[in-house]
């Protein structure tokens, strides 16, 4: 049987989420405000077959396919949120489930460095697909379980806040996300996903 691990609808990718999908992704590039849906099963070769269902039942387009496994997740996004949701639809009858069987998001790491050491600084910026973190920054690291719910609170800290999105990994053992700004922005953009995350319901 398969697991549904993570499903959640992005209404509106933001502009640096959007970007860095195009940037780190192997499939097609998303545009800033197109809608997304993001999906993790395991185990994780039956992710061939679920993103098959979408692509034949509607026009999105996917970003991401990992397939590993212990886990699969793919991306896809559409400018228009109907398309985007009949894509869920379209995944969850293949699956057999529905979006309350899905796994609900779990934080396991939410810190906060303040004022970030220049060599730290260096550090992060050397292994970073987005933005540079610069010294003097507060620097947000979270991570969650599923992984692919770090898309969505990457999304929607974005939204809340005016901060630089550095680092985010939707696949793995657990998503990673790394934000810096202001203090006062990084505190609003933490508190922004950590609400988002608490709302989502699930088993």
């Amino acid at each position: 049987m398969v697991q549904l691990k993570t499903f959640i609808f992005l209404d509106s990718l933001q502009p640096q989420l959007a970007t860095f999908i195009g940037t780190t992704a192997n499939g097609f590039l998303p545009t800033p405000y197109d809608a997304s849906l993001f999906v993790e099963i395991a185990p994780g070769i039956a992710i061939n077959r679920v993103l098959d269902s979408a692509l034949k039942a509607t026009k999105v387009r996917p970003a991401y396919q990992i397939v590993e496994r212990s886990f699969g997740m793919l991306e896809a996004h559409h400018p228009e949120q109907g398309e985007v949701k009949q894509a869920g639809h379209a995944i969850l009858k293949a699956l057999e489930t529905t979006e309350d069987q899905r796994q609900k998001p779990k934080v396991v790491t939410n810190q906060i460095i303040r004022s970030i050491e220049s060599d730290q600084a260096t550090i992060i910026n050397r292994r970073r697909q987005g933005s540079m973190v610069l010294p003097g920054q507060s620097l947000f690291i979270l991570e969650t379980d599923p992984a692919s719910y770090i898309a969505f609170a990457a999304n929607e800290a974005e939204k809340a806040a005016r901060i630089h999105l550095i680092e985010m990994v939707p696949f793995g053992a657990f998503g990673r996300l790394y934000l810096s700004g202001p203090e006062s922005e990084i505190d609003s953009a933490r508190d922004a996903a950590l609400q988002a995350l608490e709302a989502v319901s699930g088993k």
